[in-house]
């Protein structure tokens, strides 16, 4: 079934990566557990997890003020005495352009996160001693729900750079099957994005 995933995950990324309309991002972001859609607020002001994440995407569609989009990202996050989390997930998404500078854009997607313990972990064996039983961490799923906000510094440009903020509700699951089976993250992102051709 992994094998099957990344293989899946693989040739999404290829497909993106042929074609014209093709950008590249880099973001950084501050990620915390919390119900989908509340404490947005935490985001700012309580512990800092940080992450940092790389996207290649393409533009399906363009017209003037409307685009749907699709990309392939590759994440990084700590939560701190928790895991940390490696994601490889795809988004398609929905942008409209207020004008030349202002866009905002919606997206949804999913695909393989693998979580690894951020503290030690042991297990009890035959002879009544504790063992290393970190291992390599878990093969898991995730989701994500995006909403963002972009502005083009220079539009005329050939390769126009955007800076961008987004925020994201992504879902772990499963989690710990036997008690919280999915574990809601919200994040907030900001980085930058650049068309990988000139126009």
């Amino acid at each position: 079934m992994k094998l099957l995933l990344a293989s899946v995950l693989f040739l999404i990324v290829c497909k993106i990566a042929s074609g014209q309309h093709r950008y590249f991002s880099i973001a950084t972001f501050n990620t915390h557990t919390a119900y989908p859609f509340t404490k947005l607020g935490g985001l700012f002001s309580e512990v800092v997890h940080p992450g940092v994440e790389f996207t290649l995407g393409k533009n399906l569609t363009g017209r003037k003020n409307h685009e749907w989009f699709w990309d392939g990202r590759a994440a990084y996050f700590f939560h701190r005495y928790v895991q940390h989390g490696i994601s490889l997930y795809s988004n398609i998404g929905y942008r409209y352009k207020f004008n030349s500078r202002i866009s905002g854009d919606v997206s949804l997607g999913g695909g393989y996160q693998h979580s690894m313990p951020a503290t030690a972990k042991f297990k009890l064996d035959e002879d009544g001693n504790y063992k290393n039983n970190k291992g390599l961490g878990r093969a898991q799923a995730m989701a994500a729900l995006g909403v963002g906000a972009g502005y083009r510094l220079r539009p005329s440009s050939k390769r126009p750079v955007k800076l961008f903020l987004s925020w994201q509700q992504r879902l772990q699951l499963p989690f710990v099957k036997s008690y919280v089976p999915l574990l809601p993250y919200n994040s907030m992102m900001v980085g930058i994005s650049r068309p990988l051709k000139a126009r």
